[in-house]
């Protein structure tokens, strides 16, 4: 490339306005030339271009930007990754040696409980938003969303009922985090433009890192420590990293907040909610979630209710899925920096639809494991790719309004997915080996049920996947343009 990464992302936007200097929504679109020649805006060291929409940011250095990739690798590391290896906690509440007595083979409320704490980790984001755009220190937003998050799960390792759960592991811990996600999550697209992309998959490749250690992690505290150390050590470490990670983030440039005449036009602008694109896209988004959950939810479930593997495998398998998930979201961000963001995103859902429908139904022990490496692989670059193609998609000033709205669909979503899976299952005993009932028979009718659930998913997915396509085509449309990389 030969214009600089601050002069690609200005042109970019200068190719989504018409011709009366408005941007497809609304925003008046005047760009000093003086904005352009500041080669380094965001990598490079200097401050950034001043301008109506681009503020000084914070003094850019590399040092900085890997600073910044570390720390938002570890917030996902811990955010994402307990929120995916809940599976291990639905293995054992919903398992007679659960210590929640109206748990126990209750897979549609324990997975509720988990389902609430994902969900407002991202729905959550239409509340933090605001708080991030406004004039509050979001170092504080961060740290107190640690700390929440934390204290939600060193609580529930007092419960003994479900409703203990709900307010514990599900609401305390699901608002602290969001409040813990976002603020890293908002700034860094914002020191990136090249390579934005890579950079958001190095940050989220942590959430499948965390998902590769904490499962066998979570397992084995459970094994020699049982459920309440295990909770009460995890809230500990979370916060004791939470602090440091924290206190890497700088103030939110004042071009971007709420506070300010452009920044309250983000927040409140419903030009972008009216166009096909959006609905579509948040369609996807909505059942992408949903779908996406209930494998992370039921691997460990299905390794020890169908296969008769152990709770210590079930675990590791979940934790293989999360590795090949970690090492996919790298490689398809830089994937797709060269092939088109969106591109890459339809090319992952589709597949992963596929994977499910291919290789989980009806699986034996060898068909499964390569359910959960292969849908690892294709399932794991939506959520890295999703912030590249809303900057993409409707420009770099609506991203952080947009990617709210979406995520808090998201949150919606995934609140729906593994219940209604827990639903099809219906209650059961989880023994190893016995199924519903009781023996060969009632292990049958649990695979029966759990090839219901595999239908179901992919349904979801596939129609995501659909989403996702008609939004490729209407984004083009919209433009007056089509482009094969895109």
């Amino acid at each position: 490339m030969t214009c600089s990464p601050v002069q690609v992302e200005l042109h970019e936007i200068d190719r989504m306005s018409n011709r009366d200097g408005e941007d497809r929504f609304g925003v008046a679109q005047t760009v000093d030339q003086s904005d352009l020649n500041d080669s380094e805006f965001r990598g490079g060291g200097t401050a950034a271009p001043r301008g109506p929409y681009h503020d000084s940011l914070p003094r850019a250095t590399r040092f900085y930007q890997s600073f910044l990739l570390v720390s938002g690798f570890m917030m996902a590391f811990h955010v994402i990754g307990l929120n995916s290896s809940y599976g291990v906690f639905q293995q054992f509440y919903t398992s007679t040696q659960t210590n929640i007595d109206d748990g126990k083979g209750q897979d549609a409320l324990v997975s509720l409980v988990g389902t609430i704490g994902t969900g407002l980790t991202w729905s959550g984001s239409i509340f933090v938003n605001p708080l991030i755009s406004s004039r509050l220190n979001i170092k504080i937003v961060a740290l107190s969303g640690a700390f929440f998050m934390s204290l939600g799960l060193f609580l529930a390792s007092f419960a003994t009922k479900l409703w203990h759960l709900f307010l514990t592991q599900a609401l305390l811990y699901g608002l602290g985090a969001s409040m813990y996600y976002f603020p890293i999550l908002a700034i860094t697209p914002l020191y990136f433009d090249r390579h934005r992309g890579f950079a958001m998959g190095i940050v989220l490749a942590g959430s499948s890192l965390g998902g590769l250690v904490f499962a066998p992690v979570q397992q084995y505290l459970l094994d020699h420590h049982g459920i309440q150390w295990t909770l009460r050590i995890l809230g500990i470490w979370n916060f004791a990293v939470g602090i440091p990670v924290s206190m890497v983030i700088q103030r939110y440039p004042s071009s971007f907040r709420g506070g300010s005449e452009a920044g309250q036009r983000r927040w409140i602008n419903t030009a972008a909610l009216s166009k096909g694109t959006f609905w579509f896209q948040a369609l996807g988004a909505f059942l992408q979630a949903g779908g996406n959950v209930v494998p992370i939810y039921y691997i460990v479930a299905y390794s020890v209710s169908v296969l008769s593997l152990s709770p210590s495998t079930g675990s590791m398998l979940l934790s293989v899925n999360s590795g090949v998930n970690c090492l996919s979201r790298v490689a398809m961000g830089i994937l797709a920096d060269y092939v088109g963001r969106q591109n890459t995103l339809i090319g992952g859902v589709v597949l992963s639809a596929l994977s499910v429908f291919s290789l989980w139904y009806s699986a034996a022990k060898t068909r499964f494991i390569a359910f959960v490496v292969v849908y690892g692989i294709f399932a794991g670059g939506y959520n890295a790719l999703l912030p590249t193609t809303i900057v993409e998609i409707y420009g770099l000033r609506n991203y952080a309004a947009v990617n709210g709205n979406l995520l808090f669909i998201r949150g919606l979503g995934s609140l729906f997915g593994a219940p209604l899976a827990g639903m099809i299952l219906g209650s059961h005993a989880r023994i190893i080996g016995i199924g519903v009932g009781g023996g060969s028979s009632g292990k049958e009718n649990l695979e029966m049920k759990f090839n219901d659930v595999v239908v179901y998913d992919g349904v979801l997915l596939v129609i995501s996947a659909l989403c996702v396509v008609y939004v490729r085509w209407l984004d083009a449309v919209e433009k007056r343009r089509w482009r094969w990389r895109a």
